[in-house]
């Protein structure tokens, strides 16, 4: 039995869903240290095995913003030395593994020596990653770690691209919890559902969302269910009141269990400006819903174009909500693509893919 540390954003988003998942998973066969600022959200209760060791982040008057990578290098240090870890897994290149190569640094001085796995889920590359001031640091954390993995292809593509990348990367893909209870939507309902799950960022364009929703309402009997919360669910808010949609559109903030809501959904909407995976895409997608996503990222990976959904480029209403109408209107293609959708989602269980994540800490340990 291993001491696994883990260190994630203990938040709704998909890289602090995997974390705690493959944690929950990792804790059969070893003890799992998560060290986070708060618990992660799919942590309620603590299981056998499972450890959550808090980071307290300092705030003094004399730093404008908190020191949370070094109470974070700290804290990494200090249950390192305490519950003995083999291995650390972190998940975002930064600030997570940049702090904890930093603690591996102090550890090696007292003749402590911890792999670390790094796992790029898309935000430090794609977007924060690539700014000129942190360049350096994101290029230092990916090449100094033991194991590098990325959630898809396209962001692997991505990494190569835009850093000095002399360390090599894996590709290991999101997972779910593959339920055999969930069947295949058979029939579509007489009003039919439509969702979307988000954290509201600009990147997600909900405001894309409400405008394929409005042009698919005109013709079919629908209503809207807008999952999450964000800098941009005010503005969601306006434009579904402008445009005369209160009654059909409800926005139920942010949840832990979405599987509720999910098997009430007949079509789901994710016209992302650029997913590296498309978690979300894939949990739905278990329940047999068709989705309809944007060409762009990783998510084209998942959703294979008139096959388990739709691809659409960036912005384009018009296809996106046509194609929406079309599957809606149609029970033998919805059928068939719901069919499709639920047998891709089959093959990325946890069963599947943790293997791949033991075999590189194998490696890593080593």
């Amino acid at each position: 039995m291993k001491n696994i540390g883990v260190i994630c954003y203990p938040t709704f988003g998909g890289s602090g869903i995997i974390a705690s998942k493959l944690g929950l998973g990792l804790a059969q066969k070893n003890k799992v240290h998560f060290i986070c600022y708060k618990k992660p959200v799919k942590l309620d209760l603590l299981e056998s095995n499972i450890f959550f060791h808090k980071v307290n982040v300092p705030n003094y008057p004399l730093f404008e913003y908190p020191p949370y990578e070094l109470a974070l290098t700290a804290r990494i240090v200090e249950v390192a030395q305490n519950h003995h870890l083999d291995l650390i897994h972190v998940h975002y290149a930064i600030p997570h593994a940049y702090a904890a190569l930093n603690a591996q640094r102090i550890l090696k001085e007292q003749n402590i020596n911890i792999p670390i796995i790094t796992t790029l889920h898309g935000t430090d590359i794609t977007l924060v990653g690539k700014s000129p001031y942190i360049l350096s640091a994101v290029n230092y954390a990916i090449n100094n770690s033991s194991i590098v993995t990325a959630v898809s292809e396209d962001l692997k593509a991505e990494t190569l691209k835009y850093f000095n990348v002399q360390n090599e990367i894996t590709v290991i893909p999101n997972f779910i919890e593959f339920s055999l209870d969930r069947k295949p939507i058979k029939k579509l309902r007489a009003t039919k559902v439509i969702s979307h799950i988000s954290n509201f960022r600009p990147v997600k364009r909900v405001l894309d969302v409400i405008n394929i929703f409005e042009a698919v309402f005109r013709k079919i009997d629908s209503k809207l269910i807008m999952v999450g919360d964000g800098p941009d669910i005010k503005k969601a808010q306006d434009l579904v009141h402008s445009k005369g949609l209160d009654s059909v559109v409800c926005f139920t903030g942010a949840t832990k269990d979405v599987g509720d809501l999910l098997t009430e959904t007949d079509l789901f909407l994710l016209p992302s400006e650029n997913e590296s995976f498309g978690l979300v895409a894939l949990e739905a997608m278990s329940f047999g819903i068709p989705v309809i996503a944007t060409d762009s990222g990783g998510v084209t990976e998942l959703v294979l174009d008139s096959f388990n959904g739709y691809t659409c480029k960036v912005g384009d209403i018009v296809s996106m909500s046509q194609r929406a109408i079309n599957l809606l209107t149609n029970p033998e293609l919805y059928q068939k693509t719901s069919f499709n959708a639920y047998e891709t989602a089959r093959k990325y269980d946890i069963k599947e893919v943790m293997p791949l994540y033991e075999k590189c800490y194998q490696k890593a340990l080593k």
